[in-house]
Order: structure tokens, then C-alpha cells, then sequence
């Protein structure tokens, strides 16, 4: 079993039990049902993508331990959905197990240390507010950013000069042999928008993290208002995204480098260089992880021509994408 979240090979089943070829297949001892070819447009920010192989979404730790142990006995490979808000996925679909840690809920605010503990699949929107109407400091910059725990632990998702790695105490990981194993910031190696855990095998279960109470609720919600208005203004979310596409090579921003590229507003298929900030590719209605894809790859194109830049994507682009679709 290969956990990937990077481009894989198809995933041809042989020498397994007759079950594995029906739609559903319950797992012993769980309320988890694995289901064959599911469309994954749905879970995708950018509304794009074909279907899943086959598909789970577990609710607690056992279900995702007997997830994983499905995968390991029929040797398929293992590729986990977050809220689906940095990913690309092909047209083509995941072969193997996708695995979606959306339904893994759960959140304990300690007073005593400041401390939040919060389960892969909780919303950081949700959190931010959360901890704002309770007077918790430290995630008023995260309200934007439309991932889930777990993402943002393993790209250390940030904002406005703020990232997860700043606030991280611990994550808890479940390891390829299903074994749970708590990692600390450092153990993370945490650099800009990675960590160890990009192309790792370990699945993130759930992180805690170090926030500060006792501030005025007010005051916590005020500062968290004017960072998601921020974005609203700035950022194109009317229309189906992923967020920022390309890392910022400093010094420069990427959006930055595009809209001087003369790119803002370029075209194809029905992706589109967003008009209200270059470093966004939005869905116009009707694209094709293709349309997607090949608008990246133009724009790295054009950016390296123009500035001797290579622009690095920051959206991950899962499935097969060699081939036209």
C-alpha cells in the first residue's frame, strides 16, 4: 500500500476476493462503507475531477485503521481528500483508495493551557470563528483559508504573514503499519507551505494547537471580520478555485510576476487567469481538470520566458495528467 498525494499509476486489481468487485464493500467492525467509482468534482474546491476508484470516508480512528488495512491487504495505492480546497484532480480519476478525513470531527479547547485539540477533518474557517467568539488570539488570519486540519498541517497553510507552523504544538499521525505517532513542530520540519509529511505515507489524525485566551471577544471577532473582508475583496471566491496557485518565489509574489506577464484574464477552455488576482485560476463554469492543467503549465511557461522564473504550484495535482484527457 502507497499513500500518494502526488501523480500515480493506474491500479489494475488482480489476485483479489470476489467482493472487492461489487459497488460496496462494508468493513468488519465499523459503520464504513467503501464504494466503487465516485465522482470527486464534488469534493474539490475547483469542482473538477473524475471518480475515485473506490471511496471512504471514515468517522473515527478505527474506521480510518481499517481503511488503511483494506488498502494494504489489496495493494492499492492510498490518496487522502482533505476538504479538497488545494487539489486538482484529473479527469481521468484516482485509481486505488481515496480516503476522506472530512468527517473526522472533533475540537477540545483547554483554558487551563490555551490550547486547542482538534480532529483532521475540522474546518479552519469554522475554527477561526470559533476561537475568535471565545476571545482565543492566534487564527484570526487563518478565517480565509478554506481547508481542513489536517491540510493545513501538512502544507502549513498561511496568511497574512502568519502560518500553522507558528501556533503548531503537535500533530498525531497514523503511520503506514496503523500505528498512531505524535510528531512536534519541529520533528515537522516545517518550511514555507511544507513540511516532511508532503509525499509521506503518514496520515494526519488530528493537531493541537498553542493560541492565547482571555482577549476580548469583540475585539477577536473585529480582527477576524476585516481579514475575511480582506480576502473577499482582494480574491476572486465567487467563482470555483483552489486559492493560490503558485508559491511566491521571493522576493517577488507570483501574482505579482503574472499580472506583469500581461496573463490576467487569459483563457483556456473555461479556466481563467482570474481578473481580481493573477495568482488564482477559476473555474468560469464547465472547465476540465484540463483546461486547469494546461493553463498552469502555460502560465509557468510565459512567466519563465519573460522573468527566468520557474513558478513552483502550490495546488497538488493528483491523478494522471501525461496524456490529454
Amino acid at each position: 500500500m502507497k499513500s500518494s498525494q502526488a501523480a500515480i499509476d493506474v491500479c489494475y486489481l488482480s489476485s483479489v476476493s470476489a467482493n472487492i468487485e461489487s459497488k460496496e464493500i462494508y468493513l468488519p467492525n465499523t459503520d464504513c462503507t467503501i464504494r466503487s467509482q465516485v465522482p470527486l468534482s464534488g469534493f474539490t474546491s475547483y469542482r473538477v475531477g473524475g471518480p475515485a476508484q473506490w471511496y471512504v470516508a471514515p468517522r473515527n480512528i478505527e474506521a480510518l485503521q481499517a481503511s488503511v488495512n483494506f488498502a494494504k491487504e489489496h495493494d492499492l495505492p492510498v490518496t487522502i481528500l482533505g476538504a479538497g480546497s488545494n487539489l486538482l484532480v484529473s479527469d481521468r480519476g484516482i485509481p486505488g483508495l481515496v480516503i476522506a478525513t472530512r468527517h473526522l470531527r472533533y475540537r477540545h479547547f483547554d483554558p487551563e493551557t490555551g490550547q486547542v485539540t482538534l480532529a483532521a477533518g475540522e474546518s479552519i474557517p469554522a475554527l477561526a470563528w470559533a476561537a475568535a467568539e471565545l476571545g482565543w488570539q492566534g487564527l484570526e488570519w487563518a478565517v480565509g483559508i478554506p481547508g481542513s486540519v489536517g491540510g493545513a498541517v501538512v502544507m502549513n497553510a498561511g496568511a497574512h504573514n502568519s502560518c500553522i507552523a507558528d501556533i503548531l504544538v503537535s500533530a498525531q499521525v497514523l503511520t503506514p503499519d496503523g500505528k498512531l505517532e505524535t510528531l512536534n513542530r519541529e520533528q515537522l520540519g516545517y518550511s514555507y507551505r511544507s513540511s516532511i509529511l508532503q509525499g509521506s505515507d503518514r496520515i494526519v489524525t488530528q493537531a493541537t494547537l498553542q493560541l492565547q485566551p482571555g482577549a476580548d471577544p469583540a475585539q477577536v471577532i473585529a480582527i477576524t471580520k476585516q481579514h475575511k473582508q480582506h480576502r473577499l475583496t482582494t480574491q476572486p471566491y465567487h467563482l470555483p478555485s483552489c486559492g493560490s496557485v503558485f508559491r511566491n518565489p521571493k522576493p517577488y509574489a507570483a501574482g505579482w510576476l503574472i499580472e506583469q506577464t500581461g496573463l490576467k484574464g487569459y483563457q483556456i477552455g473555461k479556466a481563467q487567469v482570474a481578473q481580481r488576482h493573477a495568482n488564482f485560476i477559476v473555474n468560469c463554469g464547465g472547465a476540465s481538470a484540463w483546461d486547469i492543467f494546461n493553463l498552469i503549465r502555460h502560465v509557468q511557461q510565459r512567466v519563465q520566458e519573460r522573468w527566468s522564473i520557474v513558478l513552483e504550484p502550490e495546488v497538488k495535482m493528483i491523478g494522471e495528467f501525461s496524456l490529454a484527457c
